[in-house]
């Protein structure tokens, strides 16, 4: 019986999470997830073995969506003295790590309720984050295949967020957040090749050195990328930061972008951001025209 496990395991895992085991982990960090307090979720999601321990090669893993939660956190806890229940969309939820975590960040650390939308193009997938949610007993937390560009809502989320949608796809998860209003947008791109396929074509021009290069235009491209994110969120009415998240040494995807309604378009980051591009050889992302051509109507 899966209760007869919970019980079990949470004692084994509640055994094996010495203090000591715990701060050799973790460090000094104040991470919202400890092995110890959350064994179930955390053998769901296929990061504890089955005597409870941590295994090395999930160590990363762990890390990267603790750390994204804790980047999170005020932004979602605003949500919380606002909504309720608070709405979250997870665009590109893949194995569902990150949505399960928010699920249970609601239900067992904030005590407040949400309802949380993973979504993924993959049938496969979703089917198995199904598995995974069910074995975990978590609330509020469901899943829909489908395309981000496709996807339809009863009702408008008031956070969207992204961990590692690959290329134009987080791009699609920006679209979506602005288009239905969300008052948050998070986001760790992975894979930014559109910029860089772009400048590949280009030829001369003082951008030269850097577009003729494979390894340079790539890294610049990656960069700018988010640069160019950051400006348009802006200019669209956001709030938008970037930082690390997780430490470079665990993987080199640990950059977080961070937009908040403010109501207020920053004109002049849409001056920076055509800027940037004609400094760059004018080639810009598909992004810029994708966001000036949406009717806003935020919530």
């Amino acid at each position: 019986m899966k209760a007869e496990w919970h019980v079990a395991f949470r004692e084994r895992a509640r055994r094996y999470w010495t203090e000591a085991r715990t701060r050799q982990l973790n460090g000094d960090k104040n991470l919202p997830l400890l092995p110890g307090e959350a064994p179930i979720l955390l053998r769901a999601m296929g990061l504890l073995k089955a005597d409870g321990s941590l295994p090395p090669s999930r160590v990363r893993k762990y890390r990267q969506i603790n750390h994204m939660v804790l980047m999170m956190q005020p932004a979602l806890t605003r949500l919380c003295a606002e909504f309720e229940p608070v709405r979250v969309l997870d665009a590109g939820c893949g194995r569902s790590y990150l949505t399960m975590l928010l699920a249970w960040w609601f239900s067992d650390h904030q005590r407040h309720p949400a309802e949380i939308l993973g979504v993924d193009r993959s049938v496969e997938m979703v089917e198995t984050c199904r598995r995974r949610a069910e074995l975990a007993d978590l609330v509020g937390l469901s899943f829909q295949a489908s395309p981000l560009a496709e996807l339809t809502l009863d009702r408008p989320p008031h956070a969207v967020l992204s961990l590692h949608a690959c290329d134009t796809a987080t791009d699609d998860a920006i679209v979506l957040g602005v288009a239905s209003g969300a008052r948050f947008i998070a986001l760790a791109p992975c894979c930014q090749g559109e910029l860089s396929k772009k400048w590949e074509a280009l030829e001369g021009g003082d951008f030269a050195p850097v577009q003729t290069i494979p390894h340079f235009r790539r890294t610049a491209a990656a960069t700018l990328t988010d640069v160019m994110r950051v400006l348009l969120l802006r200019a669209a009415g956001y709030e938008a930061d970037a930082m690390e998240f997780v430490d470079g040494n665990h993987t080199a995807k640990n950059t977080l972008l961070r937009a908040v309604w403010s109501g207020t378009p920053d004109v002049s980051a849409a001056a920076q951001y055509d800027a940037l591009v004609s400094m760059t050889g004018g080639a810009g992302i598909q992004l810029a025209e994708r966001l000036r051509s949406l009717e806003r109507h935020p919530r």
